[in-house]
């Protein structure tokens, strides 16, 4: 090879470097497929949370993934955060979860006062004279939870007119109960056997409402 031809081949690569530079200093090194770059305030910038796209007018996992979409219930609970955006139905079985522990025990230790700011009249009344009458035969019971096997929800309603919503829980408890006479001898039930019990409540609250509390209005199995 010739010097002349090395000197043009040479010229050649450097003029072929020089464009491959420039080119990266406007276009910027990528790999892969790349979405173009988006100005903030752009529709899909807007709709960017937390670097997961939302998609307006999708279903509501927080609903979703409690209730089957587009059921009665899904639709009530719905309506509710239509009144009340701030509700979430995870942190509401969140709260049920432990009202349900609160009560079960306060009901099996005879200290309903201590919750009746978190349940309705009609339901207390019951419960103080299922407790009375267990006092009258002179037997005690003493529970422990060991812990909440099933928590979901088995029914929601809300009144557009009144704002009242109710939602019905599922609850399967594992626990440990036993029930002493006046002698201090177990006549029903183990200290070491766990046994499951089934439960449904319904909780019930007005929406919007300053009050945060929902308050057990129904208890069935």
């Amino acid at each position: 090879m010739s010097s002349s031809t090395m000197i043009q081949l040479l010229v050649l690569a450097a003029i072929a470097v020089f464009l491959i530079l420039k080119l990266r200093s406007v276009l910027g090194t990528r790999t892969g497929f790349e979405k173009p770059p988006v100005q903030p305030g752009t529709p899909e910038v807007a709709n960017q949370r937390g670097g997961f796209e939302v998609i307006e007018g999708g279903p509501d996992r927080d609903i979703t993934d409690h209730v089957p979409e587009g059921s009665d219930s899904a639709v009530a609970l719905a309506a509710m955060k239509r009144v009340e955006p701030s509700f979430s139905v995870t942190e509401f079985l969140s709260g049920a979860r432990g009202a349900y522990e609160m009560i079960l025990t306060a009901f099996d230790r005879g200290e309903l006062e201590d919750v009746r700011s978190f349940i309705t009249p009609d339901v207390f009344e019951a419960f103080s004279e299922a407790v009375e009458a267990r006092r009258a035969q002179g037997l005690t019971v003493q529970s422990n939870i060991i812990g909440i096997r099933e928590l979901a929800v088995n029914e929601a309603t809300f009144s557009e007119a009144s704002s009242i919503a109710e939602i019905t829980v599922r609850f399967m408890a594992e626990m440990t109960t036993v029930v002493k006479n006046g002698a201090g001898e177990i006549v029903e039930g183990s200290e070491t056997e766990l046994k499951r019990q089934r439960d449904l409540w319904t909780f019930q609250r007005a929406m919007g409402a300053p009050d945060p509390n929902w308050r057990l209005v129904a208890t069935g199995e």
